[in-house]
């Protein structure tokens, strides 16, 4: 049985201030992705203003001895993209850039895909229909519910919207540790699976795929890539489950309503 860490109203004020802060280097590096731009230039930044800016930690540099403080995974990466020197994003990318930070002892894990210069209405579509996808999960979150509700929730959506869930790597529990209990699948059956309960905070990242699901991962241990070589997009945030619903802990500014 998943042991399943709830969250004392102390600890969530944490992981709230710790949220915020990753919301704003999402927000300082959004006048700086651009054509041109290499993914180690990425990286460096993100480190940088989380240092020195935030003070607070970068939670997955050293993290199963990872050694940069995010993932950019362009196109048809899906996930675990390596930052590179050599690697400069151009016109037409798509590319998500993942980053965990910890403040207080806890940690806050978010996503977003950045879409460089004018990219194909293909490309716009996939990304913007992952982002409703991941939404769709989002607001299922509630007391009483289930992870399967989440799952069916973003199954049902990308798919009807002609796209394929990936299913090798899923959401996961959050809070003093980068992955807690439970795995928060992106697929899934109504009513089945752990019930929702106050206090619990977990991630909701579905990767959703232009083809087919399957993928399988480069040589280098970490960048996981679709198998056709279609487009691949990905969007995340943190999740509490509240009294009545839920809160997005890492919601960004331009998201705010």
């Amino acid at each position: 049985m998943a042991e399943i860490k709830l969250k004392t109203p102390e600890e969530l004020n944490i992981m709230r201030e710790a949220g915020k802060l990753l919301a704003s280097v999402f927000h300082y590096l959004d006048g700086e992705i651009k054509a041109g731009i290499s993914t180690m230039d990425i990286n460096d930044l993100a480190e940088r203003y989380i240092v020195e800016q935030l003070k607070a930690r970068p939670a997955s540099k050293g993290q199963y001895d990872y050694p940069y403080v995010l993932n950019t995974s362009p196109n048809f990466v899906v996930c675990h993209g390596m930052p590179s020197e050599t690697q400069l994003l151009k016109s037409g990318d798509i590319v998500n850039v993942d980053i965990t930070l910890e403040k207080g002892g806890f940690i806050a894990d978010s996503s977003k895909m950045y879409m460089i210069g004018e990219v194909s209405p293909l490309a716009h579509r996939l990304v913007s229909k992952t982002y409703e996808a991941m939404w769709e999960g989002i607001r299922t979150v509630k007391p009483g519910a289930t992870l399967g509700d989440i799952g069916y929730a973003i199954q049902q959506f990308a798919e009807k919207n002609g796209y394929s869930v990936v299913r090798e790597y899923c959401g996961h529990g959050i809070g003093r540790e980068m992955h807690e209990d439970p795995q928060v699948l992106h697929y899934g059956q109504r009513g089945k699976g752990l019930v929702l309960r106050e206090g619990m905070t977990f991630t909701i990242e579905p990767m959703v795929n232009q083809g087919k699901a399957k993928v399988k991962t480069k040589k280098d241990g970490w960048t996981v890539v679709t198998k056709d070589k279609k487009l691949s997009a990905q969007w995340e945030h943190t999740i509490a489950v509240t009294a009545d619903g839920f809160e997005v802990l890492t919601l960004r500014e331009e998201e705010q309503v």
